[in-house]
């Protein structure tokens, strides 16, 4: 029986295919046709706007659970979740700007504006790998100590954190 059903459903992505006209656009195209040129970028964590409405950025690079995704003007309407990581803002002058991010969530509208929230953020260059590495092996222990759910838990979302700092440093 599942054979037939594979059957039937290829052949009804086969039909729909024919009777689709040439003039037929997706969402992601017909979103990308109405964009506004440039990016409008804004960049946060609880404690200080990094960017703000900003027009100055070209590209960003964001750190999800599926990897880095990088997010131009124009990019298709998506939201999703940061992973614990270094994002990258390129500027439109070529600098370009690196933080560390633990989490958070990025969305991208159809006109072309890009939010980040982040739980925290710090400029990579403010960020200790000494440091970094004396809580990576602290939150090692922690997790080996663990005796519940919540303390593995809090252990190993230090150790990921822990371990993003060090392998961006």
């Amino acid at each position: 029986m599942a054979g037939v059903s594979t059957r039937i459903f290829g052949l009804g992505r086969q039909c729909a295919r024919r009777f689709l006209s040439q003039s037929h656009r997706t969402y992601a195209e017909a979103a990308a046709a109405s964009q506004a040129e440039e990016m409008v970028f804004t960049f946060a964590s609880p404690v200080q706007a990094y960017y703000k409405e900003s027009t100055d950025v070209r590209q960003v690079d964001v750190p999800t659970g599926a990897g880095t995704i990088g997010i131009l003007a124009k990019h298709v309407p998506i939201f999703g979740v940061l992973k614990p990581g270094v994002m990258t803002v390129f500027e439109n002058d070529g600098k370009s700007a690196k933080y560390f991010v633990s989490s958070g969530s990025f969305n991208v509208n159809e006109d072309s504006s890009v939010q980040i929230a982040a739980e925290e953020a710090v400029p990579l260059d403010q960020l200790d790998r000494d440091a970094a590495r004396e809580c990576l092996n602290k939150a090692q222990a922690e997790l080996a100590s663990a005796t519940n759910d919540l303390e593995r838990a809090e252990a190993q979302i230090a150790i990921d954190c822990s371990e993003a700092i060090v392998n961006a440093l």
